[in-house]
């Protein structure tokens, strides 16, 4: 479990090079800036940025198989997180970003021009609005309730797709709660972060109608 700013530093140095790493501290800068002007994460938070943001973005890398083609979907994306992190330590993985809020959209856009993240894109609207197209991985942090989050992307997924999604404390009573035919693709992995949060983990075509 990952303790501290230092922790998470080292943490995140897994999956960086020096380039990476100083995109991210760009990053952090530029969303502890902007906060003040919308709130995109809790103010709170900016103090433990690396633990609470950056690595606790950069984990679902660990499971994702390395030699996963993108795109990288990531849904209702806000600050960027996880798919500005995943952009950023992955420059040759396309990662896109759905986020409907215009002011938000308008903040990714330029944090994607200034840290040169040529990999990346964003998708300003509502999910059912994008136009589908197959996803190699989909993430969402704090995007909708499993089963919504579920229907609603399900056809941007074939059976090669991954499922890395981070659901807090109740990720396991949520695939519960899925339908028998969804529960069996699902399972739960712990968070470095947060001892109490889990990651929904999975792969493969989720139907529309379940």
């Amino acid at each position: 479990m990952i303790r501290g700013e230092s922790e998470a530093r080292e943490f995140v140095a897994r999956f960086a090079d020096a380039a990476a790493n100083e995109r991210l501290e760009r990053l952090g800068d530029a969303l502890a800036q902007e906060n003040e002007r919308q709130n995109l994460v809790a103010k709170a938070s900016l103090d433990s940025m690396w633990s609470r943001h950056f690595a606790d973005s950069a984990q679902l890398l660990d499971h994702v198989p390395r030699e996963t083609s993108g795109p990288w979907l990531d849904l209702g994306t806000g600050a960027g997180l996880p798919g500005l992190v995943i952009a950023a330590l992955c420059p040759d993985l396309e990662v896109v970003l759905v986020e409907s809020r215009k002011l938000r959209v308008a903040w990714l856009e330029r944090m994607i021009n200034e840290l040169g993240l040529a990999n990346c894109r964003t998708e300003g609207g509502r999910l059912e609005l994008v136009e589908s197209f197959p996803a190699g991985v989909i993430s969402a942090r704090a995007f909708a309730p499993l089963p919504k989050l579920l229907r609603l992307s399900a056809r941007f997924s074939t059976e090669r797709t991954h499922w890395v999604l981070p659901k807090g404390r109740s990720a396991a009573q949520e695939v519960q709660e899925l339908p028998k035919t969804l529960r069996n693709m699902f399972h739960v992995e712990q968070s470095v972060t947060d001892s109490e949060a889990g990651i929904v983990v999975g792969r493969g075509k989720v139907r529309e109608k379940q």
